[in-house]
């Protein structure tokens, strides 16, 4: 099995819209590092992350970060080291546009 350590999806979502920053492709393992967070707006902003199983539809019980803060003009990065299966999504949302996500880990098929 190879291992390929990569950007595994960046994002700009619409406000207060949850959006797909990375599907797991089929026949594929994922461990996720880290999900930067970027709020390039002058005004504080919230974010959510959720991980579907198997890109299940949305369910509370998908989130791992849920109204999380990100100052203005400022970055955060989450480090989790969250494994996931083929099909399974990473999920973001927040409460204003100009916050972009990044997700970094390694892909294993």
């Amino acid at each position: 099995m190879a291992t390929n350590y990569k950007v595994l999806g960046q994002l700009r979502p619409g406000a207060n819209t949850l959006a797909d920053l990375y599907t797991v492709p089929s026949s594929t393992e994922c461990v996720v590092s880290t999900i930067a967070v970027c709020n390039q707006t002058a005004d504080n902003a919230s974010y959510s992350i959720a991980i579907a199983p198997d890109g299940a539809t949305a369910n509370d019980a998908h989130f791992i970060i849920r109204g999380g803060a990100v100052p203005q003009a400022d970055s955060i990065g989450v480090t989790l080291g969250i494994a996931m299966n083929a099909a399974d999504k990473i999920r973001v949302n927040t409460s204003t546009l100009g916050v972009s996500f990044s997700a970094f880990g390694s892909e294993i098929s």
